[in-house]
């Protein structure tokens, strides 16, 4: 996963080591991906795998993810020993999760387990949106008065939300759908450079917390796409066994958006890419990735100025980050565990794309990402002022 450039040999460092389970969390991916390949014709079409697997899975993931934090909160480990332990866990629980939600039924909800009439959208929508622009310009004048981008982004994101309802009949076309989308990454990155962008290269520059941040987004961006339908390793009942791919119209991210999807059942292998799927997924998890990074260098800078338990602003950005990807999982979980009657509002809620609070999720998740990324600068400067961790570390 280095990201250096091809040299002259060299001695090998003391990090390049534990390099070896990162590659072998992507083996171990791949390989289980081939599992229904090699017994489909003697179990069943996905090997004898179950959401059960998926879930024991998970939970050994976040027991690795857990217990190499605790062991580095308590000396035990040392930070870049932690760190890789972190992304093994991870790794195996975004597996875990992404069999559980392909192996799950779906549910199926019909209008009548609707928590409102639709018509209700509309004006929730308008409402949301314009209550979310107006607070955006008045906290940022009142809050943060020399720094206007952060009211500008906040209106955005308002538009965001109140957008399919301004322009009934033609806003899955409309111009100004395609430059909210595209200017969402810019308007975040933007936030990103002014106010963060000193410490994020500092940071970059670490090998480790690089390493750690770009593996972190990669593993996070299989996640999105496996639990929003966009990648499936499982051949789905009635489909033709045969290689397909095509280049259809699809409504994704308030406009329609040109989607090549690729089937190929042998593998079993099912993947849709659109642009505007991959600009706000790709902002997701690569603000996840910046976050991660950040966390690797407070860790490892902190061990070279003789801390151990300084994890209190790592769990802040832990905690974001698992609420804003942890929410696209919600219905399915309570619909397998307490039954449609309390999974079917949540569906109706946040996960209709016709709903003005699935707008109101992707949303939220970008500005406590974007936002976790400026809080956590100040500890990482913080902590910097005392130690400097070589780049070549």
């Amino acid at each position: 996963m280095s990201l250096d450039p091809p040299g002259p040999a060299r001695t090998p460092r003391p990090d390049a080591g534990p390099s070896r389970p990162i590659l072998a969390v992507i083996a171990g991916a791949i390989a289980l991906t081939q599992v229904p390949v090699a017994a489909a014709h003697e179990t069943t079409a996905t090997g004898g795998i179950t959401s059960g697997h998926g879930v024991a899975l998970a939970l050994v993931g976040i027991a690795v993810l857990v217990g190499s934090a605790l062991l580095k909160r308590t000396g035990r480990s040392s930070p870049t020993l932690a760190l890789y332990g972190v992304f093994v866990g991870l790794s195996l629980t975004v597996l875990g999760t992404v069999l559980f939600e392909g192996l799950s039924p779906d549910p199926t909800y019909t209008a009548r387990s609707m928590p409102f009439p639709r018509a209700w959208y509309q004006p929730l929508a308008l409402s949301v949106g314009t209550a979310v622009a107006a607070g955006s310009v008045l906290v940022g004048r009142l809050r943060w008065p020399t720094r206007p981008r952060y009211a500008l982004l906040g209106v955005l994101m308002g538009l965001w939300i109140a957008y399919p309802y301004l322009i009934p009949g033609s806003s899955d076309s409309h111009p100004l759908g395609y430059a909210i989308v595209l200017a969402t990454p810019v308007a975040v990155a933007y936030v990103l450079w002014t106010d963060a962008g000193d410490a994020l290269r500092a940071v970059l520059r670490d090998r480790v917390a690089r390493r750690f941040g770009l593996g972190t987004a990669v593993v996070l961006l299989v996640f999105f796409f496996g639990v929003t339908g966009y990648l499936s390793f499982f051949p789905e009942e009635g489909a033709p066994h045969e290689v397909t791919v095509a280049v259809l119209p699809t409504i994704y991210q308030l406009v329609t958006w040109p989607t090549l999807e690729i089937a190929l059942p042998h593998v079993p292998l099912f993947l849709a890419v659109s642009p505007g799927q991959l600009l706000i997924l790709g902002t997701l998890s690569g603000l996840i990735g910046l976050n991660g990074a950040l966390i690797a260098r407070q860790w490892r800078a902190e061990q070279r100025a003789g801390f151990t338990e300084g994890t209190a602003g790592s769990a802040a950005v832990v905690g974001t980050c698992t609420c804003g990807c942890c929410g696209p999982l919600v219905a399915k979980i309570a619909g397998l565990a307490a039954g449609p009657a309390i999974a079917a509002p949540l569906y109706w809620l946040f996960v209709d794309p016709m709903s003005p609070l699935s707008a109101l999720f992707v949303v939220g998740s970008l500005l406590l990402f974007a936002g976790s990324i400026v809080y956590s600068v100040s500890a990482v400067r913080n902590v910097d002022t005392s130690v400097t961790v070589s780049p070549s570390d």
